[in-house]
């Protein structure tokens, strides 16, 4: 009995703690609803987040004169001088377009180091013909013309329309003391692009690769994407400065040399210059802007 009589109060004191438990659970969800209900029904129910912002980009017209420059150049590097232009639909939403005109090329080091063993060499008279038939100069007369820098690839000009989303927001602060409102945009879309390389040749069609008429260059319009991201700061109503990263891949024959066209895949020189010999490039460059918008007065939210 005494067993019988333990194991009944055991039973009924775990009973006790299991529905006090329950009933502090219930209480504590209870609690937590109404808590929330009071946060959805309360004097800031249906507020904005921010009041009083100032929309600087919505209903403007935005025209930010720019100078780029390329990065990561093997050969080559471009200034380029253009603008934005931009109508901002909504203070986060942009339709407009992009453009430069490569107007400044400058040879990288390596250029000028290949230039200067291209002349120690001496494989050409100076109307840029071959004098030598050594193994040297038979293997490079294809690729190495009388001036290294005039067959090189260049960028000419881009023309890029695009759709520009502006999701960040703020002010940057300066020495704890200065506050510059300041956005975070990002930007994408195709791109059309002016280049100059070296023309094709072929010696099966009778055009012989190393003279230097094979070293003249030729236009094309390459067509890729264009995407990146800038910052805009604010100097006033209607001025800001900016700065931007763009990506612009596409493939083209930056050295003018033949690398492929021939054997398995087509990986190996082939003793001609064609399409098969532009490369593919991630191309980069960085964008500095002064940007205008009108009308000059921005407006301020509720």
């Amino acid at each position: 009995m005494g067993a019988t009589t333990m194991k009944t109060r055991n039973g009924a004191r775990r009973l006790l703690c299991g529905l006090a438990a329950t009933f502090a659970l219930l209480a504590a969800t209870e609690k937590s609803a109404e808590a929330q209900e009071i946060l959805l029904t309360g004097p800031l129910a249906g507020a904005p987040a921010v009041r009083k912002l100032r929309l600087y980009r919505e209903g403007r017209f935005e025209v930010a004169p720019a100078i780029s420059f390329t990065l990561l150049d093997e050969y080559q590097r471009t200034i380029l001088f253009g603008a934005r232009l931009n109508y901002n639909f909504t203070d986060w939403l942009a339709l407009g377009v992009w453009g430069g005109f490569g107007g400044v090329k400058i040879p990288t080091a390596l250029s000028d180091e290949i230039q200067g063993v291209n002349e120690r060499r001496g494989c050409r008279d100076g109307n840029g013909n071959i004098t030598r038939l050594d193994t040297d100069c038979r293997l490079t007369a294809v690729n190495m013309g009388p001036d290294f820098k005039d067959q090189l690839g260049s960028l000419d000009w881009v023309a890029a329309p695009q759709v520009t989303a502006v999701p960040f927001r703020g002010k940057l602060a300066l020495f704890q003391s200065i506050y510059v409102d300041t956005d975070l945009y990002f930007f994408l879309g195709p791109a059309f692009v002016g280049l100059s390389e070296r023309k094709e040749c072929d010696p099966g069609s009778g055009t012989d690769c190393s003279t230097p008429d094979a070293f003249k260059k030729e236009s094309r319009v390459a067509i890729a994407p264009t995407f990146g991201l800038g910052f805009a700061f604010y100097v006033n109503k209607w001025n800001a400065v900016g700065f931007e990263w763009r990506g612009l891949p596409y493939s083209w024959n930056t050295g003018g040399f033949d690398t492929k066209g021939g054997g398995k895949d087509k990986e190996f020189p082939d003793n001609r210059i064609s399409a098969d010999d532009q490369q593919f490039r991630f191309n980069q460059m960085l964008t500095i802007s002064y940007n205008l918008y009108f009308p000059q007065n921005y407006r301020v939210s509720e």
